[in-house]
């Protein structure tokens, strides 16, 4: 059965940890434009199909997704973005991760589709652990969760956006999701080599697209989609199983007697 969230009770979810189940899966994307080709959603869409596959391999508790992101980045250049400032992004998850603690879980995943992300994300981690102690939480970027899933990601560039890679994961996970006849090669490189600065994309991209999309296909997408899947599970897994290194508590101040 999967631990879904969003269609338990709350006598299920209580159960949960109870049970030995201590472990919630949050999966984090992004509504922005990805180019002519591809919808706004697929960043969340990745996150959301993802978590839920590892969710059924795991037994891990399942949480809606969080459809938006640290998007700023993308520009008012092209309408369907709709992003979160960082310090915003920051406050949501940190306040998630509260209420899953309170609700008596002791593993927080954060499963993260979208690469801004990180930065708050990881802020977030930082006051979750603080704050409750014996919280253990990990942020995890869905494009590289391991080194044959970022290979395939970073194939066709290093700053790569609605390329090969998300391009043929959307043919297989959510095909309404792509214009077939709009999927066209930028014609820009990736514009970021050897830069001192951080630019936005309007100023490395000319359609919102860096990669090769036509080079992608539902067969590459379900093969990717099955390594994220698969590593993702392994990893999860394996935390299920860890403990703290040292069991000594977060504000208990060392004795000098």
């Amino acid at each position: 059965m999967l631990n879904d969230w969003y269609q338990m009770t709350w006598e299920e979810i209580g159960r949960l940890p109870v049970q030995g189940m201590d472990t919630a899966l949050l999966p984090v994307g992004a509504t922005e434009q990805h180019g002519p080709h591809m919808g706004c959603g697929m960043d969340a869409e990745i996150a959301r199909h993802l978590c839920y596959s590892v969710a059924e391999e795991t037994d891990a508790a399942l949480l809606p997704v969080l459809p938006y992101g640290c998007s700023i980045g993308h520009s008012r250049r092209w309408p369907g973005t709709l992003a979160l400032q960082p310090k915003t992004m920051i406050d949501i998850v940190k306040e998630i991760g509260d209420w899953v603690f309170a609700s008596g879980f002791k593993r927080f995943f954060i499963i993260n589709s979208h690469v801004t992300n990180y930065a708050p994300l990881r802020c977030a981690l930082e006051m979750l652990r603080a704050e409750h102690d014996g919280f253990m939480v990990a942020v995890i970027n869905s494009a590289s969760i391991s080194e044959r899933v970022r290979e395939h990601h970073f194939d066709d560039a290093e700053d790569w956006h609605a390329n090969e890679a998300e391009t043929s994961l959307m043919m297989a996970l959510n095909p309404d999701m792509i214009r077939e006849e709009r999927i066209v090669d930028s014609d820009d490189p990736d514009r970021t080599e050897d830069c001192v600065f951080s630019h936005p994309v309007n100023r490395t991209s000319s359609n919102g697209v860096t990669g090769k999309p036509s080079l992608a296909s539902k067969a590459k997408g379900q093969r990717l989609f099955g390594w994220m899947v698969e590593d993702l599970s392994a990893l999860v897994r394996k935390g299920m199983q860890e403990e703290s290194p040292l069991p000594h508590s977060y504000s208990e101040k060392v004795s000098f007697a």
